[in-house]
């Protein structure tokens, strides 16, 4: 699996929930953007006071994140979104979460 940050700066933080809002909408149609039909999974984290924010998408394979980074570098950042700092790519070699505590 591999994941790539977007960082992004100068955000407005009353936009950021309009972002989340249409990465969303997006996820929930079936029908992502073109070159973006290999995502796996979108996480945001935002600094509200900061106005930054971290854009993490997942792809299975390094084909799908290819043809992911270069859609996604060729969109603009949403309106109140800031811009695009920096992209970083990177393998994920561990992904877990702790085990239920038995009774």
């Amino acid at each position: 699996m591999y994941a790539r940050i977007a960082r992004f700066e100068g955000g407005d933080p009353e936009r950021f929930a309009a972002t989340r809002d249409q990465i969303e909408a997006d996820m929930a149609s079936g029908t992502p953007p073109e070159g973006l039909e290999g995502v796996k999974e979108v996480m945001l984290l935002v600094d509200r006071e900061g106005g930054t924010g971290l854009g993490v998408v997942f792809f299975e394979t390094e084909e799908d994140l290819r043809r992911g980074d270069e859609a996604l570098n060729s969109m603009s950042p949403q309106e109140g979104s800031g811009r695009r700092a920096s992209v970083e790519i990177y393998e994920v070699t561990f992904r877990g979460a702790p085990s239920a505590a038995s009774p």
